[in-house]
């Protein structure tokens, strides 16, 4: 019974006009991989979580006017997911699964000044997904030097 209980941190909750086709397309197109599903009487989708690494991403249904998904809203997202794979995993195979299974490809893997490899994809519903993969260690001096950014850690 634990599994269904998370330690300290953040999950996304994502919602969705077709949350049952959403949460088998996630599965398809990312691997995130399931790890509950709530149904009601009449066997719609009521809750659903699926697990990436040590992360969970919430999937349902609009439930509310404040909760909707992007083909809702005229496709305004006004946040995105960010999902950071282990170093080592192939983000180029992981962005070509993702559009194999119909995702839009809005920036194509590239390397970033902070020593990522990333990409963005929009799902069928229109929620925006960014993926990256740690493939250098650079430091703050590093980026100064390419972006002119100064990196501290308050204001």
């Amino acid at each position: 019974m634990t599994e269904f209980y998370r330690p300290k941190g953040c999950a996304s909750a994502v919602y969705y006009t077709d949350p049952k086709r959403a949460f088998r397309w996630l599965e398809e197109a990312f691997g995130f991989e399931p790890l509950m599903v709530l149904l009601d009487e009449q066997e719609n989708l009521a809750h659903s979580e699926m697990r990436f690494g040590d992360s969970v991403i919430m999937v349902g249904g609009e439930w509310s006017a404040d909760h909707k998904s992007p083909r809702s809203t005229g496709g305004k997202n006004t946040q995105n997911v960010h999902v950071q794979l282990a170093r080592g995993e192939d983000i180029d195979a992981h962005c070509a699964r993702a559009e194999s299974a119909g995702a839009e490809i809005m920036a194509a893997p590239s390397n970033q000044f902070y020593g990522d490899r990333t990409y963005r994809a929009r799902d069928p519903e229109g929620h925006v997904w960014v993926f990256g993969v740690t493939v250098q260690e650079t430091m703050p001096e590093d980026w100064k030097n390419a972006t002119g950014l100064t990196t501290q850690q308050r204001l």
